[in-house]
């Protein structure tokens, strides 16, 4: 039979011409989800289930090709349109297991991305053993001229002081040709990446990408704090793609499913560009991100955080010590101060380990909490304070007071780490206590801002009974992500920031909910450029919390460095404001006066870097923002690190960075237009900029190595706009 006769026999279940995508079922009923109606030899079923007693049909590295996903038929499918969102359920069953898996396909018209989630359901009269499901396969993608020799694979590596460091290779360098016909089988490798622990992202992002020749693109994310992993390689001449979220392999994850019972995988989305590159696929994202998670006023707020801690009391606050850096932050224009860890510390021992009561040093605090949290708010600043709720050090009194059911355990031994013990929420002890923590500390006292950190891995998870440790940890995750949920519903103006140590917990189950991200731990100020430059990779701009610390012995140039890091996402303000003279000061708060100016476009804005996304040793180093009024550009000139040239610049960018005080950056969605660059921060540092419409190519010289600064291309700039008040956005009471 011919391709076009199998194609005639298909029959279309779902398909989206934005993203050209289609699912399709042969007249056997098995379902795929393909690009662009590739042949059906080389896709892979709709969903993969490894279960306990039927494995995979081609044993290997791989988690595609099991028996359950090839025996999968259809049942039906139905589409429901919710408001913007069309969500469209292809119900398949296994006819050996009476398994059911319901895949649900949502989208929006028009928009460039298709978001999966997966149920299944034993129907039958035994239980299941589920050791790994997929939310999301797709195959047929390859390169329209090149095949698989024209992809590309792009994953980002991520690290404490380290995250967000983009890798690309291409994809026949990490899954190389084997000569299927010669052996009649596909190999038993892929290239992978995987969480470990409960650090989702300690390792890796949970997103990335295959692009073509031509600019096309498939960008994924995972969506989970509880394990996810995701693999590509060849499936008969063409790459395929499957994400999962936690596995037995992986994780230590298994979920026995009891006759009725079922089990919901955690999202992914998958978006597809056909043009445009990563910057394409990334604004896509941007864009589906924005869509997904809580509606909060402080997305369009973007209030000016200022922090105590990095570089500056880094974890010793007393009431002698704040108020002078709060009277300075106000005077800067910072409209959140945030007191950071140690605040509670009264301990002659030391706080890491005697942490989970939360209640005030008295020997910090000689006239209490309060003074210092009224002293914020005359400042015309919401107070806020730091947190580690999941987290019951050794030597407190909770570790006693509470039961063992309310903490991890494996053995039936209560886990340990780094001295402390770890709260399963979805115990109502645990949950109880952590609300009344909270409803105290905001209700009582008026904190408006709730910085929640997370600095242990407690390894795969939980275990309760039969349950096994990676299922105790997606059960906590799914609770943790409830409460925080819940702590919104109460207090509707309490601002959340997502921390993990820096940004090792940087996934969009926690953004979904929370309002910021912590981005890092970063405290050399020439080290934290790429990792700013390349955070809208991970989260959404208006989310992305980055450290300014300027201090009073920087010179102006590295005032203006620091500032500049920050400007294009959520400035965390930090540093000894008050032991600055006063032309050092005026550099601080033009740099906050021009972020209040510019923040209204940031959270419509969608990323871009012209110089491709930033490598760590890079010297020179891009990212900008395409607002609908004008582009935003920063641009950063290090002092070469190492003479190692980033594996992301080659040919002519390689012999550019060989720095000469002037970079040409091209910008295509501006070629043609006739504009004026402004350099908008700092504007008295010697930096110019020059305009060619011909070829959209900005010339910029910064005439000294280690500074950076801030451009805006196009439109009419901006005015001064109102800073919202306190009650606009803040969590102060009511």
């Amino acid at each position: 039979m011919t391709a076009a006769a199998e194609v005639a026999k298909e029959s279309l279940l779902w398909s989206d011409d934005a993203l050209g995508l289609r699912a399709v079922a042969d007249p056997s009923g098995s379902v795929r989800l393909t690009d662009d109606g590739h042949p059906w030899d080389c896709l892979v079923p709709l969903a993969e289930v490894l279960l306990t007693g039927h494995g995979r049909t081609w044993s290997g590295e791989r988690f595609i090709d099991t028996a359950v996903g090839a025996r999968l038929v259809l049942r039906g499918h139905e589409t429901v349109q919710d408001r913007e969102w069309r969500h469209t359920t292809i119900r398949l069953t296994d006819p050996d297991t009476s398994l059911a898996a319901d895949v649900t396909l949502s989208t929006v018209p028009g928009a460039g991305f298709v978001r999966s989630q997966v149920r299944l359901v034993n129907e039958g009269d035994t239980p299941l053993h589920v050791e790994g499901v997929s939310t999301l396969t797709l195959g047929g993608i390859t390169d329209a001229e090149k095949g698989l020799d024209g992809l590309t694979v792009h994953w980002a590596d991520n690290d404490w002081l380290a995250e967000c460091r983009w890798r690309r290779a291409a994809f026949r360098d990490q899954v190389v040709p084997l000569n299927r016909s010669a052996h009649g089988h596909e190999g038993r490798g892929c290239f992978e990446r995987y969480s470990q622990g409960t650090w989702s992202t300690g390792r890796h992002l949970p997103l990335a990408a295959l692009t073509d020749s031509a600019g096309g693109t498939w960008l994924w994310q995972i969506e989970s704090s509880a394990g996810w992993r995701f693999e590509t390689g060849e499936r008969e001449g063409a790459a395929y793609l499957a994400l999962f979220g936690p596995d037995d392999a992986h994780h230590q994850w298994r979920q026995t499913l009891a006759p009725g019972q079922e089990f919901t995988t955690v999202p992914a989305v998958l978006v597809r560009t056909r043009s445009g590159g990563l910057d394409a696929a990334f604004g896509e994202l941007t864009a589906y991100r924005r869509r997904i998670r809580r509606a909060h006023p402080d997305h369009t707020a973007l209030p000016v955080i200022y922090n105590d801690y990095m570089n500056t009391l880094m974890g010793d606050p007393t009431t002698e010590k704040l108020l002078p850096l709060v009277e300075a932050a106000g005077a800067a224009g910072a409209e959140v101060f945030v007191i950071d860890a140690g605040w509670y510390d009264d301990d002659s021992q030391g706080w890491w380990d005697a942490v989970g009561a939360w209640e005030p040093a008295g020997r910090r605090f000689p006239g209490g909490i309060q003074e210092v949290l009224d002293a914020i708010r005359r400042h015309g600043m919401t107070p806020g304070v730091w947190l580690e709720p999941e987290v019951v050090g050794v030597r407190s009194p909770l570790a006693r007071a509470l039961p063992d059911e309310a903490f991890f355990r494996r053995g039936g031994v209560r886990l340990t780490e780094h001295g402390r013990h770890h709260l399963d929420l979805r115990h109502p002890a645990a949950r109880a206590h952590l609300d009344r923590v909270v409803d105290r500390i905001v209700g009582e006292w008026g904190v408006g801002y709730l910085k929640l950190d997370y600095n242990i891995n407690a390894g795969p998870g939980t275990e309760s009974d039969s349950e096994s440790a990676g299922a105790g940890l997606l059960g906590h995750h799914r609770a943790h992500l409830d409460w925080l949920a819940s702590l919104l519903d109460r207090h509707p103006g309490l601002v959340l920031e997502n921390c993990g140590s820096g940004g090792l917990r940087m996934d969009y189950a926690q953004l979904a909910v929370t309002q910021l991200q912590s981005t890092s731990d970063q405290q050399d100020p020439l080290r934290y450029p790429p990792i700013a430059a390349a955070a809208a990779t991970a989260v959404a701009p208006e989310q992305a919390a980055v450290w300014a610390y300027p201090q009073p012995h920087f010179t102006l140039d590295e005032i203006a460095f620091t500032m500049v890091t920050a400007l294009l996402g959520r400035v965390h303000l930090s540093g000894f404001l008050d032991r600055m003279d006063e032309e050092q000061l005026a550099l601080v708060r033009s740099g906050i006066e021009l972020y209040q100016r510019i923040r209204p476009e940031i959270g419509g804005a969608r990323p871009f870097w012209p110089l491709g996304l930033p490598g760590w040793e890079d010297s020179w180093l891009a990212h900008g923002l395409r607002a609908p009024s004008a582009t935003y550009l920063a641009l950063w000139r290090r002092d070469t690190v190492s003479e190692a040239v980033s594996p992301n610049v080659s040919g002519e960018a390689a012999a550019q960075n060989v720095d000469t005080g002037v970079r040409g950056v091209r910008i295509p969605h501006l070629r043609g237009s006739h504009l004026h660059p402004e350099v908008l921060y700092p504007t008295d540092a010697g930096a110019t900029a020059t305009w060619d419409a011909t070829d959209g190519t900005l010339t910029v010289t910064l005439p000294r190595v280690n500074t950076a600064v801030l451009l805006r291309l196009g439109g009419t700039p901006p005015t001064n706009r109102p800073v919202p008040n306190e009650k606009t956005w803040s969590g102060s009471r009511q």
